[in-house]
């Protein structure tokens, strides 16, 4: 970690600066780094910081820890968990993280707190700087997109917050991933998608005698104080170190969740699991804390002439389950591989690629986990589908699959050929489909 006056200029330049070292940003600067190329991280906050989140690290996640040579890390300073026991009407089922050639058949549950830091400080040990307390504060040279992509830019103004010192760091290609709220991105062109799905999620730390329980929970019936179903889900995820992450998560879109108070639902979830879980007043150890998360692609554009956004500034959370971890590595290690080739062929053109790529990792999936949260957004559609779900475990396991993304490409099971037909269906159905499915559903009633 440096700070500006450490750069021993007014002016550093790099191959490439990335504003924001969260998941996405430190996981870009860890693979650009290893690979020799010069790379400036920039951090608005000190390391350990606190960050909402739900705390937990799916199959996926763990991979690509693993990769950066962290899962020693997480050994140490995390909570190895099974899998997802989930609850819904009246039912309960424990399911294991499926076998898969890739990805492992296990998670971890770590505080943001503890993890962020640790992938930053991997990319600082290859090579990266990192300038934390440090806010990029504007736009160097800004040009406009004559192709409807980002603005462009020679770098970025930036100031330490402890000292007020500014200073401009320029580099030959600039990512933001500065997180849901983007303002960078914002300054270069990005705009969310609207009609796709938008989560909003409130999390809050309980101490808990069954803190280190191999199980991470998931309750998919979550109700208001009326007694109404929301479209949404409940979780308390184990931390292994006396504290349990308790929160609640809405996933829908064309405002199914307009008016709903999350902090009166967050309160009304915690008193239905108090007594199982020992949550109580006196066990809470602050107040909960929550955002929004565009999902699923939402924002955009991604690409400028030399400007690219990343992880939950490209709204990449995946609107199946609202986890947003593994797809910040996972498009930081994606825009690092493009970037690696634009600096090697000296050709700014070959930014276009990460769109490419971006929609053959994730454009079909994400395009069946719109219309799957579209239609769960209807109460009587969701209480039939997980409540009859529940009750047929194999059913039940290959949906796991399918929502946590883990399905296998050498497979034909019943979770890849079930995800294709989707595909196919999602490919030919119209938008209209859901309203008309609503419709006839009101018919009925």
């Amino acid at each position: 970690m440096q700070s500006l006056t450490e750069l021993n200029s007014q002016t550093a330049t790099f191959d490439v600066v990335i504003v924001g070292a969260g998941p996405s940003g430190s996981a870009c600067a860890y693979w650009l780094a290893q690979a020799g190329w010069s790379v400036c991280l920039i951090e608005k906050k000190q390391f350990p910081r606190e960050k909402t989140c739900g705390d937990g690290l799916t199959p996926r996640s763990v991979h690509q820890l693993a990769q950066m040579g962290l899962e020693p890390a997480l050994v140490a300073g995390g909570h190895r968990y099974n899998g997802l026991r989930a609850f819904g009407f009246g039912a309960t089922l424990e399911m294991n993280w499926p076998d898969h050639p890739v990805f492992p058949n296990y998670g971890y549950t770590i505080t943001r707190f503890n993890l962020d830091g640790l992938v930053a400080d991997r990319a600082v040990s290859h090579g990266a700087v990192l300038l934390s307390g440090v806010e990029a504060v504007g736009l160097l040279e800004p040009t406009e997109s004559t192709t409807g992509g980002l603005k462009g830019a020679a770098g970025f103004l930036v100031k330490e917050k402890e000292t007020g010192l500014t200073a401009e760091i320029r580099g030959r290609y600039l990512v933001a991933g500065d997180g849901q709220n983007s303002r960078l991105g914002r300054e270069l062109g990005t705009a969310r998608n609207r009609s796709w799905p938008m989560g909003m999620a409130l999390r809050g730390y309980y101490t808990s005698d069954r803190h280190d329980e191999p199980w991470i929970d998931s309750h998919l019936d979550i109700r208001d104080p009326k007694g109404d179903v929301v479209p949404g889900y409940g979780w308390i995820f184990p931390l292994g170190d006396g504290r349990v992450n308790v929160g609640v998560g809405l996933l829908s879109t064309g405002g199914a969740w307009k008016g709903v108070n999350t902090t009166k639902l967050q309160e009304y979830f915690v008193a239905q699991t108090s007594d199982a879980w020992g949550l109580t007043d006196e066990t809470c150890c602050g107040p909960a804390t929550g955002g929004r998360l565009p999902m699923g692609l939402a924002l955009g554009p991604r690409v400028g002439a030399n400007t690219m956004i990343i992880g939950d500034a490209a709204g990449t959370v995946n609107p199946f389950n609202g986890e947003g971890i593994a797809y910040a590595y996972e498009t930081g290690r994606l825009a690092a591989g493009v970037l690696a080739e634009a600096l090697l062929a000296n050709d700014p053109s070959a930014l276009r690629l990460y769109d490419e790529r971006l929609e053959s990792a994730y454009g079909d999936y994400y395009k069946v986990a719109r219309a799957f949260v579209r239609i769960i957004s209807e109460p009587k559609i969701l209480a039939a589908c997980v409540g009859v779900g529940l009750r047929v475990e194999p059913l039940m396991r290959e949906l796991l699959s399918m929502m946590a993304n883990l399905m296998r490409n050498d497979s034909q099971g019943p979770a890849e050929l079930g995800y294709r037909a989707l595909v196919r269906l999602a490919d030919v159905i119209p938008e209209r489909a859901y309203e008309l499915l609503l419709g006839n559903q009101q018919s009925d009633d």
